[in-house]
């Protein structure tokens, strides 16, 4: 099986796992922006058409900042991803785990011109399919690398009961089994839930209903809620 995940160590200890982009969703993601970018120009060129020469001016120089600043502010700004990224669903990173800084995000934004090179991207897609990490040159000499982001994670949805301590004393494993109950609870027939909730009659002190009921009430405090 393909795995490109790299391990990356933190200085604080801490491993992390990053998996770079491939040159697929990073077109994607340029193209995106590309289109973004394209309405921007092109709404500021009909606003400032009316300006004259003045408009002529002002446009040539918000042309460059948007050319070339656009991905540098919101990779900075926005955790390492621009819109086209972020639909995605890529990011930014320092090579080593770390968020993208201003001067890396510069120099990676400037050598697009010598990715671009001889035509449509050929250097930097060339480099992108032959380096382990996916890196373009300007992710060469930056030190960045274009990674999936991680998906947040989110709390289990638990079923509505009173909340209620177990009465008894549980393991981690028997706490997580508890937990996993209640969030397959929902696609289990009610007799079903009755079955597995008077095994645990012991802990529960009830049966029927009543059992599947505390089990909730005691999943959602596991869970954190008091």
């Amino acid at each position: 099986m393909l795995d490109t995940s790299q391990s990356v160590a933190t200085p604080e200890g801490v491993d992390l796992a990053l998996v770079p982009a491939g040159a697929v969703p990073r077109a994607t993601a340029f193209a995106i922006d590309l289109f973004i970018r394209g309405l921007i120009i092109g709404a500021l060129a009909a606003l400032l058409g009316i300006l004259g020469k003045l408009g002529q001016g002002l446009f040539l120089l918000i042309l460059f900042l948007v050319e070339w600043f656009y991905p540098v502010a919101f990779e900075v700004l926005g955790k390492g991803a621009t819109p086209g990224k972020r639909s995605v669903g890529l990011c930014v990173v320092e090579s080593d785990g770390r968020p993208v800084g201003f001067a890396a995000s510069i120099i990676r934004n400037l050598l697009r011109t010598a990715d671009f090179l001889p035509f449509l991207f050929g250097f930097g897609i060339l480099f992108m399919l032959f380096h382990p990490r996916f890196q373009r040159l300007g992710d060469l000499a930056a030190g960045t690398l274009v990674v999936w982001a991680a998906t947040p994670l989110k709390a289990p949805e638990l079923p509505s009961a009173p909340v209620c301590a177990p009465g008894l004393k549980l393991r981690l494993a028997e706490q997580k089994a508890l937990i996993a109950f209640a969030e397959r609870s929902p696609r289990l027939s009610d007799s079903r839930q009755a079955e597995l909730a008077d095994i645990l009659e012991p802990l529960t002190q009830a049966r029927g209903t009543e059992g599947v009921t505390r089990l909730h009430g005691m999943a959602r405090w596991l869970a954190g809620e008091r």
